[in-house]
């Protein structure tokens, strides 16, 4: 018989990794890494929101999954559809050189 893994486990990989994603954020200036680490972020709250559900022996964690998974794609088209665009324009996907959407 296997015993359960403890939910602190899936709860401390999942601040590793939301803190990866936020020292990622902060640190690169390269747009599609910056973009990578946001979606690091998004995954690193999905697995907390299934470990506390599988913690409650409920599905509600795993519903709000699908539903942050489906913002998350459409939100991964949408941003690499606007990176691309100003990447044509500019030449460049440093994020300090991109000012195109600012006043």
């Amino acid at each position: 018989m296997t015993a359960a893994t403890p939910t602190t486990y899936f709860i401390a990989l999942s601040a590793v990794l939301f803190s990866i994603g936020a020292v990622g954020v902060l640190v690169r200036r390269n747009a599609i890494v910056i973009f990578m680490c946001i979606e690091l972020m998004l995954n690193a709250a999905n697995l907390a929101f299934v470990a506390f559900a599988r913690q409650q022996l409920s599905i509600d964690g795993q519903v709000i999954v699908f539903f942050v998974m489906t913002v998350a794609a459409a939100e991964a088209a949408v941003g690499l559809a606007i990176i691309i665009a100003v990447f044509r324009h500019r030449q460049t996907v440093n994020a300090d050189e991109m000012r195109l959407l600012r006043w």
